[in-house]
């Protein structure tokens, strides 16, 4: 029995010892993993915006379209549908193209809107180093109705 008591306090010694040398281990680790794991997170962010971007002028370019191919519709009706869906959305700016004119396109002739931005313009991250200087945009292409 005496031989079991005097071997139970050496490991509990040898374990402070272990973690008294390793003190300073998990500090060096988080300074190498931290930066990687944040620009991680970041670009993760800044390609989500990207995506949710792109759809909003997909769904912008569409909404345009529509109203393009209806009968009395003029450019500038077009490119306030267009600038109203994307302001509702939180993305505002956009260029906006309509070709040809919706007034002057006969039945049946393929109105095309097209929508774009910088995404400097709509990045959540103050300057964007992954997606700047780079333009997202979509475009619609719709037949014009009419009799």
């Amino acid at each position: 029995m005496p031989t079991l008591t005097n071997r139970q306090p050496q490991p509990a010694r040898r374990r402070g010892l272990r973690r008294r040398d390793r003190r300073g281990s998990s500090v060096v680790e988080f300074a190498l993993v931290a930066p990687v794991f944040f620009l991680l997170m970041i670009g993760i962010i800044e390609v989500g915006r990207a995506l949710m971007v792109q759809q909003v002028l997909i769904n912008a370019s569409r909404v345009g379209a529509r109203r393009a191919v209806t009968l009395s519709a003029t450019e500038a009706q077009v490119i306030s549908a267009v600038n109203e869906y994307a302001d509702g959305v939180g993305v505002s700016g956009l260029t906006v193209t309509v070709s040809p004119d919706p007034a002057a396109a006969s039945t049946g002739a393929a109105i095309t809107v097209t929508t774009s931005i910088d995404f400097a313009n709509v990045s959540w991250i103050p300057s964007p180093w992954f997606m700047g200087g780079k333009t997202v945009s979509a475009s619609s292409v719709m037949r014009k109705e009419g009799f």
